[in-house]
């Protein structure tokens, strides 16, 4: 799967799970400080994507997952 269909795919989830225009789901857009997740916000997404993807998100990488762009990076490094 390509970085793109990473991406789309990534942002379908995001913005069923944040009340945030799509236009504000960019790679650079901040998921707590630019769409306002919060930690409850983030896991549930995670577990979506972990189901979506076919692929487990390590507890250390958490931290280090800040942007839209930190989570597609992620995913396109496991799939």
């Amino acid at each position: 799967m390509d970085r793109n269909a990473i991406f789309d795919k990534v942002k379908e989830y995001i913005l069923m799970q944040l009340p945030v225009d799509a236009g504000r789901v960019t790679e650079d857009a901040r998921m707590v400080e630019d769409l306002g997740a919060d930690s409850a916000n983030l896991m549930m997404l995670i577990m979506d994507l972990e189901t979506e993807f076919d692929t487990q998100v390590e507890d250390d990488a958490l931290g280090a997952i800040k942007t839209v762009g930190d989570i597609v990076d992620y995913i396109a490094g496991r799939v």
